[in-house]
């Protein structure tokens, strides 16, 4: 069984909810992030993307000086970084996300999952099926948006 914690990418950052657009924008080109967990009081309380900032943000005409509250994705969705990697496979395939934060079981953040990490590490039939699925999913979802 591989765990998520073999496949993650550790160490990863979160950002404040009171951080300005423009400063989550930086640290996101700057660290090739195109996802961050926002947090506050050492939990998680959101999740932010790039697409967030052109959607939500650039979209509308926000300023660069809003915060990441004012856009973030507040519902946040996450694995345990000692689950099984097929399993957290196929949960993000009902979920349709393309990336996880990764906690231990003091729901501390331990990493990220995305499905670029996931695919590296396919090393059985089932696994790889399930990532088709995901991808084949995702691409019938966004054309649906």
């Amino acid at each position: 069984m591989t765990k998520i914690s073999d496949v993650m990418t550790p160490n990863c950052q979160w950002i404040s909810p009171e951080t300005s657009l423009q400063e989550a924008a930086m640290k996101m080109r700057d660290m090739d992030y195109g996802f961050m967990p926002v947090g506050e009081n050492d939990r998680m309380i959101g999740m932010i993307t790039d697409r967030d900032i052109a959607i939500r943000a650039v979209a509308d005409n926000m300023s660069p000086s809003m915060q990441v509250r004012d856009i973030m994705t507040p519902k946040t969705y996450y694995c345990y970084d000692d689950m099984d990697a097929a399993a957290v496979c196929n949960n993000m395939s009902e979920i349709k996300v393309r990336r996880l934060p990764v906690v231990n079981r003091d729901k501390r953040l331990v990493g990220i999952v995305s499905m670029g990490d996931l695919a590296q590490y396919v090393n059985n039939a089932e696994t790889g099926e399930t990532l088709k699925d995901i991808t084949a999913q995702l691409r019938q979802h966004k054309q649906a948006a």
